[in-house]
């Protein structure tokens, strides 16, 4: 079995031959080390001629297209192109980023500029508008911006003489700018008559308010004001492209090869021709100069840079050259000697020296060169043309042995063979031709079984069989130098391949993703003796893969550099380097390999940066070689939150259902009803997917989240307090340091977070915008004026804000994996960690950006929590394996087993830590994780008395963990939330079901309890008087979905969801009976009223069985039901059944026999039942919304004086209705604190609560029944449905909780709080670990 990992031995950029001359202009300057910064492709290259050295900055993703220089001479920003394409300010001495500006601009960034104290950058983008933005480039945010033009704007300038102005310039126009405050206004230049209105292509500012400017026709415009001052005529012969600005004054380049100096008062000093110097040429175009003391650079249109000393400025440096505008696709290495050769559409070959980085010979062809290969000698060099010919060159002075034309299409691959005595040349006819190479080039053979154009081929050691790859995805052999097709393919099992530079085959399966059909794999290159194979593909990606590499996906290195498509790639002859070539960026790339042995070595590098996935990142295709994961992270990093229907969605989907309802808007719609309901406790703690998401707040309640409710828990008096400013489920929760605010993050399209205060629960706060999916992490930052955010999108994107302001300060992408926690370095507020999937990050602030590092271990682990200790570079993390990672800056120090499994939850104390794993077991640490201090177990044994509740088992995973008040706070994954008491007894406070949907739920006849059944496997009853507590649980063999006492309270039955069903004593839930006829899960269960002498039992499997309870017989099956069973009600004599199904239909039974009944809906109306739980009817049509396609009621319950019917939905909206509830669309008050769908309402017995169950958030939440007369007015405890307007379809309840929002703003116009008492570091600190014990 081959190694699945991803090659230890990696490639470093080493040199890069070109520069960008075509479409840019004013790209080439001189730092302040006299090093030469320009850029090639996506690469920003600082060039130092005296050592012939590069350093490369690499954080861009796609082409650079400008480039501007800090006034200090040290700072670069270049801008690129792409979707959302950002601008790097990045330093040229240790080319790492310092500064990321995003979010603004579309398709590109055309030009850049930084004002004269370096403070602002100004930016133009390539949209429609030509958008101008005016940046604070340090923090990254945007002062200013305006539309530039309605055409392209070629050149923008700071004045450097007038503060806050600018001039830009273009496509027939010139515009003078002014920043005032936030504002960028603009007045266009006036040509009058002393000039033609035309296109301007550079400019340079210069004191008392006159510009100069380079014109299209070689003109020199200078500008006074706003005004055309005068012209300088015939400056160049045609177009200037770049102006720069010097001490000694200006120097210009132009599309006629010149350059020319001017003095302050632009006055010409000299002119430099150079088509006329040695390396010059004709149709030279000179791009960008850069005028230094006694030093000009000059860049060209062909990717040239000269360097012109003054006083010698005949005799230019040619110090960089590359080839020109047009597809590179043309590549080959010598056999013997270190010399890559490459050929393009610009006709030319060029021979480079890989050990020198220098052209060593270059020779201009007749036709665009595709392809090409040197003679296993060396001697002779072949190119295959775009015409369908080829030429032979000899290597040693490039003169023409034979020039060949046998094809019309373009000649795409060619090969000698090993032995030398062939040549095979490939073309787009389909066929592959073999030429003697002896025989001055006479064709022997040809191969023509193709039905595409042919794109790879490989001869054999023995030089007797050739492989070609088509673009149809075929591999075919054939026996040299015949060229007959091989088709029995035994033949072939010995033949060994002299080189491996194929697509297809199974030796380089790996090189294709998983599961797709595509093509995209341009270039493949295999190197035998180090088993590495390097892939080419058109996302700009070098890749290093084992070879070979059998199955699909397998894992790689990537390396960043070339924008687009790379067309081919080759290893040097003695494996030393990678030759990479750009087709559309036509550079050259040259990689040193760095074989395994010396990655050892190498570790001491500083790791570069991963900026956009910079530098090379293991791949991600299959988790072959991480140890198992852990089954409860295995099903986290499952979830992904995501919904059909999200409530932003409704008011849209209400629109659209409007006009339908438009006529029955007109109608007498039933008023809501007069009495409420208000939320007064919920049993249940979200435990089984979030960590970390429980805390003291400064007055000792207990704040935690479940459902779409954030809870605040005072466990002297047992009782709750609730924020109901969410409306889908909250996933994560963070406490600011002063314990008074609290921090939530829920699911959403759009999905919001919420700083809101405890003891008030008003927000304080709400940030949207950004975060997409959903937030599934938060933390505030130590001074408390900071939160970091990350989302559930599919980059998992990290946002820092202020969020006071509301203000987004930094963004990235965070990781393709899913990150548990985010966590911001309480010593350095622009600092952060994340952790999560095969993920642990260190983050640093870089204006509007975030960058990244990836925590240097051996092979990365899941981290599932991680703290920050007792000095800023000190971080600890927890594993899924059970060890605690202690890490110093980036480095992993060393590892510390705390756990058997994952290490779920950790806090960090004055001295100390403290941890939480699945193993159930809590842990005090000293402050090194040298010494565990404590472990307490969390046990039934030790409950202490006054728990309420129950522990389900002994052990539980621990997800939460927290200290304050002398105590340790618990959260478990079963849904537990526990005191530990530094003595050692645990008081349970509250608790609820775990994972899994409960839908069960039934209240006793006359007593204040419900029993619920869940899909966790336990059957629960619980208190509903003051108490509030858990009293009985037992486990059951399977999940269960509907429960009913019997009407003495004595018995409760419970359908399973495997089609069995149990009854069971209502105080010990000791089994009395149980039956198991069906097969589909039981969908409800009834006991018919009075005696209870019938139970019905509803099945999925469309049938109702109706059994005699004392004689434990079924003695009826209602047939005739088309679909599953959602509802069933008996009436007040036991006589009639009534039933609801799936599809929307209602049917009746005659019990106890099951005969199916048909009742007119006038009659249904007047029979009397004991319960109402259907959902279809007359009497109840009005609960149905006008969406009800997309939503649907999934219970309903008559209140037992049958005024007020309560309905859950899918929405997760608890409703209340004025029984009966005739004609459509009633009006009604609504409630949200469920987060997905509400499975089941029930009243008590005497209508004092009502209980609810909402599915997938697994919590049981009990709200106090107000009859009509005694509720005081409170805000957002319901949305009263009368305040619309008649018109609205009816449905005009969905005003979404938006009416909150008045808040932040009232919060923002006074003061947050009233400030007092100590500020945090000044206070006493609280006592350490060792004193409390």
């Amino acid at each position: 079995m081959a190694d699945r990992t991803a090659p230890n031995c990696h490639l470093r950029l080493e040199w890069v031959y070109g520069y960008r001359g075509h479409q840019c202009r004013n790209n080439l300057y001189y730092t302040a080390a006299k090093e030469i910064v320009y850029f090639v492709a996506g690469v920003g290259v600082v060039y130092n001629t005296r050592e012939h050295k590069q350093k490369f900055y690499l954080g861009h993703n796609d082409d650079i297209i400008s480039l501007a220089l800090h006034p200090e001479r040290v700072l670069v920003a270049t801008g690129q192109v792409g979707k959302e394409p950002y601008i790097c300010v990045w330093d040229s001495y240790t080319v790492q980023t310092v500064s990321i500006l995003k979010d603004v601009h579309t398709h590109g960034i055309a030009c850049l500029a930084f004002d004269l104290e370096g403070q602002c950058l100004v930016s133009v983008g390539l949209d429609s508008k030509n958008t101008i933005c005016v940046w604070d480039w340090r923090r990254g945010k945007v002062l200013a911006a305006a539309p530039g033009h309605t055409d392209r704007i070629f050149d923008i300038s700071w004045d450097l003489y007038q503060p806050s102005k600018l001039v830009s310039c273009g496509v027939k126009h010139i515009k003078f700018w002014s920043l005032c405050g936030n504002a960028l206004t603009p007045k266009r230049g006036v040509f009058g008559k002393t000039g033609d209105l035309q296109t301007i292509l550079c400019l340079a500012c210069a004191k008392d308010e006159v510009t100069y400017s380079g014109a299209l026709n070689g003109d020199i415009y200078v500008w006074k004001g706003i005004n055309l001052m005068r012209t300088v005529q015939g400056a160049h012969g045609s177009g200037i492209f770049s102006m720069n600005a010097c001490e000694e004054g200006f120097a210009t380049g132009g599309r006629d090869g010149c350059v020319r100096l001017w003095d302050l008062n632009f006055k010409p000093i000299t002119v430099i021709d150079l088509r006329e110097t040695d390396q010059g040429y004709k149709g030279l175009s000179v791009r960008s100069v850069c005028w230094r003391g006694d030093h000009i650079l000059v860049g060209t249109q062909d990717s040239e840079i000269f360097e012109v000393v003054v006083h010698d400025r005949n005799k230019p440096f040619l110090i960089m050259q590359g080839h020109c505008e047009g597809e590179l696709w043309a590549l080959a290495v010598h056999p013997t000697k270190p010399l890559a050769m490459t050929g393009s559409d610009d006709r030319s070959v060029r021979i480079w020296s890989l050990v020198d980085h220098a052209l060593i010979a270059r020779c201009n062809m007749e036709e665009p060169i595709r392809c090409a290969a040197v003679s296993t000698d060396g001697i002779h060099l072949a190119l295959g043309m775009k015409d369908g010919s080829f030429t032979v060159l000899r290597v040693r002075d490039m003169t023409e042995v034979v020039h060949i034309k046998d094809r019309k299409e373009a000649i795409h691959e060619l090969k000698y063979s090993p032995d030398g005595a062939h040549l095979a040349v490939g073309s787009n006819d389909n066929s592959v031709d073999i030429y003697g190479v002896v025989q001055r080039y006479k064709k022997v053979g040809e191969c023509i079984g193709s039905s595409s154009f042919i794109t790879h081929m490989d001869w054999s050691t023995d030089s007797k069989y050739l492989q070609t790859n088509d673009g149809s995805g075929r591999r075919l052999f054939y026996r040299m130098p015949s060229g007959k097709e091989v088709t029995n393919r035994e033949e072939l099992k010995l033949v060994q391949w002299a080189s491996w530079t194929c697509v297809l085959g199974p030796e380089v399966n790996g090189i294709w993703p998983k599961y797709s059909d595509i093509n995209d794999i341009n270039s493949v290159d295999a190197n035998f003796s180090n088993q590495v194979l390097v892939t080419a593909d058109d996302y700009g990606l070098v890749k290093l893969l084992r070879y070979p590499c059998i199955k699909k996906g397998a894992k790689f290195k990537k390396y960043l550099g070339h924008s687009a498509h790379i067309t081919n790639a080759r290893w040097s002859h003695d494996y030393q380097w990678v030759i990479t070539i750009g087709g559309a960026d036509h550079s050259v790339f040259q990689w040193k390999f760095v074989p395994e042995r010396k990655s050892k070595e190498a570790l001491h590098i500083v790791p570069q940066e991963t900026l956009a996935d910079s530098n090379s990142e293991e791949s991600d295709s299959d988790q072959s070689d991480v140890p198992e994961m852990d089954s409860e992270i295995e099903q986290e990093t499952q979830l992904t939150y995501r919904r059909q229907v999200y409530k932003e969605d409704l008011p849209q989907l209400k629109e659209q259902s409007k006009e339908k309802h438009r006529a029955l808007a007109m109608k007498k719609r039933e008023r809501a009803p007069g009495s409420g309901v208000k939320l007064h406790f919920i049993h249940g703690y979200r435990g089984y997917d979030c960590r970390s998401n429980l805390f003291y707040t400064q007055t000792g309640e207990i704040v935690y989240h479940v459902a779409a409710v954030g809870v605040v828990y005072n466990r002297q008096q047992n009782t709750q307090r609730f924020y109901m400013g969410h409306n889908d489920d909250i996933l994560c929760l963070a406490i600011h340091p002063l314990k008074d605010f609290v921090a939530t993050g829920q699911v959403g399209r759009d999905s919001s977070i919420h700083i809101w205060d405890t003891e008030t629960l008003k927000p304080m706060s709400v940030l949207r915008g950004f975060h997409q999916l959903g937030v599934c992490a938060l933390d505030f930052s130590a001074d408390g004026k900071r939160l970091a955010s990350v989302g559930l999108d599919d980059n998992h994107t990290i946002v820092l804000w202020d969020w006071r302001k509301g203000e987004k300060l930094s963004a990235m992408r965070g990781s393709k994996d899913k990150i548990f926690v985010v966590k911001i370095n309480p010593y350095l507020p622009d600092k952060l960690i994340t952790a999560g999937v095969k993920h642990m990050k260190f983050w640093h602030k870089a204006g509007g950006g975030l960058i990244g590092r990836k925590g240097n271990m051996g092979k990365t682990e899941t981290m599932m929590c991680a703290v920050y200790g007792w000095s800023e570079e000190m971080v600890f993390s927890g594993t899924c394996t059970g060890d605690i990672c202690i890490w110093r800056d980036m480095f992993l120090m060393k590892t510390v087993k705390a756990h058997d499994g994952p290490v779920f939850s950790m806090h960090a104390l004055e001295k100390g830590f403290v941890t939480g794993g699945k193993d159930g077991i809590v842990a005090l640490w000293d402050d090194t994780f040298e010494r565990c201090l404590k472990t307490y177990a969390i046990k039934r044994a030790v409950l202490a008395p006054g728990s309420k509740g129950l522990l389900l088992e002994d052990n539980p995973s621990i997800r939460a963990i927290s200290l304050g008040h002398g105590h340790i706070l618990v959260g478990t994954k079963n849904g537990e939330i526990l005191e530990v008491d530094k003595s050692g007894p645990i008081t349970l406070l509250v608790q609820g079901h775990m994972e899994g949907e409960v839908w069960g739920l039934a209240t006793h006849p006359h007593l204040p309890l419900c029993a619920t059944v869940s899909d966790d496997k336990t059957l629960r009853i619980w208190d509903l008087s003051p108490s509030h507590c858990m009293l009985a649980v037992r486990k059951l063999r399977k999940g269960g979905r509907c429960c009913c006492f019997s009407p003495d309270g004595k018995a409760l039955a419970v359908g399973l969801n495997d089609g069995s069903f149990l009854i069971v004593n209502a105080d010990t839930l000791e089994d009395l009976v149980s039956f198991h006829h069906r097969k589909d899960i039981i969908s409800d269960i009834r006991f018919s009223p009075g005696a209870g002498k019938y139970l019905a039992v509803a099945s999925g499997d469309t049938f109702v069985d109706i059994y005699n309870v004392m004689s434990s017989k079924r003695v009826g099956v209602c047939k005739g039901c088309l679909n599953y069973i959602t509802h069933l009600d008996w009436d007040k004599r036991g006589k009639l059944l009534q039933v609801n199904t799936g599809a929307k239909e209602q049917f009746f039974f005659e019990a106890p026999r099951g005969k199916r009944q048909t009742i007119p809906a006038t009659e249904v109306e007047k029979i009397d039942w004991s319960t109402w739980t259907c959902v279809l009817g007359t009497s109840v049509e009005g609960v149905w919304p006008v969406i009800s396609e997309v939503t649907e009621v999934t219970s309903a319950c008559l209140s037992n004086d049958r005024k007020v019917l309560a309905t859950g939905d899918d929405l997760g909206y608890v409703k209340l209705f004025r029984y009966p509830v005739k004609g459509k669309y009633a009006k009604f008050k609504r409630y949200v604190a469920h987060s997905t769908h509400v499975t089941n309402v029930r009243w008590t017995h005497d209508d004092s609560l009502l209980v609810t169950v909402g599915g997938g958030d697994t919590c049981l939440m009990i709200w106090a029944h107000e009859p009509e007369g005694r509720r005081e007015i409170r805000q957002c405890d319901s949305e009263e449905s009368d305040i619309e307007s008649e018109d609205d379809g009816g449905y005009d309840s969905d005003v979404t909780r938006e009416n909150e929002i008045n808040y932040t703003i009232k919060a923002l116009s006074t003061n947050m709080r009233p400030m007092t008492g100590v500020k945090p570091h000044l206070q006493l600190k609280e006592p350490s670990v060792d004193e409390r014990y």
